[in-house]
């Protein structure tokens, strides 16, 4: 080989290397959102691409996906190119979702946590003429009269507070499904139901304004929130701890130094005070921490839900 062909052929190998080590990110980064634009999550969603774009030097761009319960969104990230540029915000329900769809992505196996960004209890709430004052008087009135205290499910977690409840009473209780949390609010308010587990900024004004009663929550601990003020669920029934989290993820096999540079500029954003009054006032506590933390709360989830699923003899269709 001559000078000039060896030169020619060392060129070209250092610069089909520069094209694979480009600086990420080198484009866009797209955030699917497997849910309607509008929505809760969805504004959490744009804050946060907002602000890590603004760090990043890229723009984040929102891509919509709804359908299935976050499904569509979840298998659309799944699929993505593993190179940093697809993001995944993620809500509990997509560790409860295998249990309720058949042909849902496993989060351990097809995609990988990068950060868990919030975190909020569900608020028991009761119809004003519903005669209950606390958690108790709730198991009390589902004992003495099996098959008419009802509770409304809207979506996975409410349906498992509610399957919980059920079973701490050791009594039939009736299960009223919607189509979602606003409905099945609506109907409480309405008198149609009973009780109703919702997020804490949708159950404030109803409770503010007398039209529906907060009796207690499925945090850890009190303090945690709008209603930090109310008892717990779990001390009257132990162990009854329940939390809506959000998060971020990304396909598997997304390089691991790019992750630990998403999760740290996603740390940097929770820290961020216009995002932390945000998330406030939204009735979310920032969570923060590492891509190994969220790993295990999924794992953790994913088998308490399992447990609580299973026993209540619910069949992914």
């Amino acid at each position: 080989m001559t000078m000039r062909r060896l030169f020619c052929f060392l060129t070209a190998i250092f610069f089909s290397l520069g094209s694979y080590a480009q600086p990420w990110p080198s484009k866009p980064v797209r955030w699917i959102v497997p849910f309607p634009p509008g929505g809760a999550a969805d504004v959490v969603a744009r804050l946060a691409a907002q602000k890590l774009g603004e760090r990043l030097g890229q723009p984040g761009v929102v891509e919509n996906r709804p359908g299935a319960g976050g499904n569509v969104g979840h298998a659309a990230a799944a699929a993505a190119a593993p190179d940093g540029h697809t993001l995944l915000f993620t809500v509990t329900g997509i560790v409860t979702n295998p249990f309720f769809y058949q042909g849902s992505v496993d989060p351990l196996a097809e995609l990988a946590p990068v950060i868990q960004l919030s975190t909020a209890p569900l608020v028991l709430l009761a119809a004003p003429a519903f005669p209950a004052a606390g958690v108790a008087d709730v198991v009390a009135a589902a004992r003495a009269r099996p098959g008419a205290v009802s509770c409304a499910i809207a979506g996975a977690l409410p349906q498992v507070a509610c399957e919980l409840l059920r079973a701490h009473a050791k009594s039939d209780m009736l299960l009223v499904p919607y189509k979602g949390n606003a409905q099945a609010l609506l109907s409480l308010l309405a008198g149609e139901v009973n009780l109703v587990f919702d997020l804490p900024n949708t159950a404030l004004g109803p409770a503010k304004a007398g039209r529906a009663r907060a009796l207690a929550t499925t945090a850890a601990r009190r303090g945690q929130g709008p209603f930090g003020e109310l008892p717990l669920i779990a001390e009257t029934i132990p162990d009854f701890e329940i939390a809506v989290w959000q998060g971020v993820m990304v396909p598997k096999g997304v390089p691991p130094d790019i992750v630990a540079r998403l999760n740290r500029e996603l740390n940097a954003v929770l820290a961020d005070a216009d995002v932390r009054r945000r998330f406030a006032d939204s009735g979310l506590e920032p969570a923060g921490g590492t891509p190994e933390a969220f790993g295990e709360l999924l794992r953790r989830d994913l088998e308490k839900y399992r447990k609580v699923l299973t026993e209540a003899a619910v069949k992914a269709e």
